[in-house]
């Protein structure tokens, strides 16, 4: 069930008299009044703060739990007492966990820093008092044994090849050990299948002298087979030529602590609804077969969304949805988990199967249809039986081929595709079909922002006479520099931006930019300066705003209406009575040229050219060469571009070529009187300072 974002609430009214009740009750050293409130006060204020503020501000969960420590409460009671008072708080279902766990945190960071000092307090007083009784025999040797004995962590001393040779109460205690059990018995014999890695790296170099000191947590079993979990501290002791002689280690039972992470760790790795793995989880587990996979090794992924869920829950209620999704979950972990198969969900009514070893397509397609058969049954929810459907999208590759975030994008598209193939079935991931959906979706996402930040720009190509290769105009054509996909040409998201509505502020930046462009270049060459065209995008021409855009731009950049020219397309006026063909009108009235452009290739009536007020025809590049017959002569094409000609003379246009290559091209099109020419013959799109060559030389670069 998609869960829909609510306000952030804090903690209960009453939270501050439960917090300071709890500190009063709770074990530990008795304070004095006066110190108990403040610091109940002030831990309250942060733990407040911490689950009420939108940020989520962990650090000051952390510093309550470490000013507790420092005024003494040091009781695992209190730790628990504290996150099971914190986690009945109204806040958020992930700010809880959150701040429960950053609390602890700092509860426990501190404790360790405590309980360290002590360690290393005890460690030199015990040296020091074995060092004062080698000199003066027995003068302290009671002190020592004393600190040695009643010290409240676990101490071992062993040689540098390993062999225990003392160790105190707390340690036989905490291990639960016999004195003949520690007795001569070799520190590597003490491992543990949860070892973490490196720990007896850092332990070799530590008895051959490359280290003075390691840290870590570590598990032990004890004699009656149950394990305890401790902070180790291991630190090298040396003679007085520096060489090494034992090794001390002080062992801090951290058991309750270490399962209360456990427990916490495991509330922010699963979903609370279904118990299933969650996103988390899922990313994790799916990022770990990246880390040092075999060369060839596949996985696979079925990415699943319900169908029909949304209507259940709306029509239902939410009650019946969740009962509904924790069905569905039930169903799914019983079928896969079995096979060695992940079952997640991600949020809402949407999960993902996990294929660690996928053989290929067909094994993940198998998994796929296994989904839609055990989903297939009808699902008995209260007292009424529920069908839902689903779609799959199915993934199956190789892990040296991709990435774990592009691999999940790809399993989401795919599954759309599945839906929109008409749902309650699985489709197999289409490489091709992807590359094109993941790099519309990149360039729809960063649109909006693109703008703002400078990526786009605009190269003019040049229009030519015909009569002498003079030029006479240029074309604004946008470009975007992309930071991913490089420079784009219109063609890749022109349309895009048209879907979007993001054409609007594009188009009319592109206005100004071009026109103020082309009003430089007056200002600097007069006469010899070139007319501008721009295109306008169909929104942009059924926008009611665009006469007003015409015209503030041309009165704010001083560029005469003479010498812009706006090109239309043939669809986007769809007859006389348009709203549109007003607002062309109006930006003819105002001395704007207007040009059809791609004549041709679209399906208008010709006799709206009567009614339309344009100057102005481009001929559709198609017509004058078409690639599929590169080197022949097409007689037809060339009746219908003079045909054309004629009909646009007729009615008072002049008539632009698009597509011209070649000296032939231009010929030809001169013969039929075509008065301008566009195309690689003429110039490619360039930038500004070319043009400028250009109008100064009265050439080409």
């Amino acid at each position: 069930m998609r869960e829909s974002p609510s306000a952030v609430a804090g903690p209960a009214p009453d939270f501050t008299d439960a917090w300071s009740h709890l500190l009063r009750s709770g074990p530990g050293l008795a304070l004095p009044p006066q110190t108990l409130r403040r610091v109940a006060a002030t831990t309250a204020d942060l733990l407040r703060r911490a689950l009420g503020d939108r940020t989520c501000d962990t650090a000051l969960a952390e510093q309550a739990g470490t000013l507790l420590v420092e005024a003494h409460f040091t009781d695992p009671e209190i730790l628990a007492a504290a996150v099971a008072l914190l986690q009945i708080q109204p806040a958020g279902p992930e700010r809880v966990p959150a701040v429960a766990g950053a609390f602890a945190s700092g509860w426990a960071a501190a404790l360790r820093e405590r309980t360290l000092r002590e360690q290393e307090a005890i460690q030199r007083a015990a040296f020091r008092a074995r060092e004062d009784a080698e000199r003066a025999r027995n003068a302290s040797e009671a002190r020592f044994r004393a600190l040695f004995e009643h010290a409240a962590i676990g101490i071992g001393i062993a040689d540098v090849d390993g062999t225990i040779v003392q160790f105190n109460q707390a340690l036989r205690e905490l291990l639960g050990a016999r004195p003949e059990d520690l007795w001569g018995r070799r520190v590597t014999e003490l491992v543990h299948p949860e070892d973490a890695p490196g720990v007896w790296e850092a332990y070799e170099d530590l008895v051959r002298g490359r280290r003075e000191r390691f840290q870590c947590d570590k598990p032990y079993y004890r004699r009656d087979g149950e394990v305890v979990w401790t902070h180790l501290t291991v630190s090298l002791i040396r003679d007085e030529h520096g060489e090494p002689r034992y090794q001390v280690a002080m062992v801090e039972d951290i058991t309750d602590r270490y399962r209360l992470q456990e427990r916490l760790r495991h509330q922010a790795t699963h979903d609370p609804l279904t118990g299933l793995p969650n996103r988390t989880a899922f990313f994790e587990r799916l990022e770990g077969l990246f880390e040092q996979p075999p060369p060839d090794a596949r996985f696979g992924l079925c990415y699943v969304d319900l169908d029909g869920f949304k209507v259940v829950n709306d029509s239902l209620g939410h009650e019946t949805g969740d009962q509904l999704l924790t069905a569905v979950a039930e169903r799914l972990d019983a079928a896969l988990a079995p096979l060695g198969h992940l079952v997640a969900r991600l949020g809402g009514d949407e999960f993902v199967v996990l294929l660690e070893e996928c053989r290929g397509d067909q094994e993940a397609v198998a998994v796929a249809k296994l989904v839609l058969t055990t989903l297939a049954r009808p699902f008995l929810v209260g007292d009424q039986q529920l069908t839902i459907g689903a779609s799959v999208g199915v993934l199956a590759q190789r892990i040296a081929a991709t990435t774990p975030g592009a691999a999940v994008r790809a399993a989401d598209l795919t599954l759309y595709r599945s839906k929109e193939a008409g749902r309650g079935r699985w489709t197999l991931f289409d490489p091709t079909h992807n590359a094109r959906a993941v790099s519309r979706y990149a360039i729809s996402v960063r649109l909006p922002v693109a703008l703002d930040r400078g990526e786009f720009f605009v190269d003019y190509q040049p229009l030519c006479s015909l009569a002498d290769g003079s030029l006479v105009a240029v074309e604004a054509l946008v470009r975007w520099r992309h930071p991913e996909f490089g420079v784009l040409g219109p063609d890749e998201f022109v349309g895009t931006a048209e879907e979007t509505g993001l054409i609007m502020p594009l188009g009319r930046w592109i206005l100004e930019r071009a026109v103020g462009q082309a009003a430089a270049w007056v200002r600097r060459y007069g006469e010899a300066a070139p007319q501008i065209n721009v295109n306008l995008a169909v929104r942009q021409i059924r926008n009611p705003g665009l006469v007003h855009d015409v015209t503030s731009i041309l009165d704010s950049t001083g560029l005469e209406p003479g010498r812009l020219e706006l090109e239309i397309t043939e669809s986007a006026v769809i007859g006389p009575e348009d709203e549109s063909l007003r607002a062309l009108q109006a930006i003819a009235d105002a001395g704007v040229s207007l040009a059809v452009d791609d004549f041709g290739t679209g399906w208008s009536n010709l006799a709206y050219l009567r009614d339309l007020p344009v100057s102005g025809l481009k001929i559709a590049g198609a017509f004058v060469t078409d690639p599929h017959r590169a080197g022949t002569d097409d007689p037809v094409g060339w009746r219908i571009v003079g045909g054309l000609v004629s009909l646009a003379h007729a009615l008072g246009l002049t008539v632009t070529a698009e597509g011209v290559e070649n000296s032939q091209h231009a010929r030809r099109l001169r013969s039929l009187g075509c008065d301008w020419g566009q195309g690689w013959y003429f110039g490619r799109p360039m930038r500004p300072e070319r043009i400028a060559r250009w109008i100064e030389r009265g050439r080409p670069d």
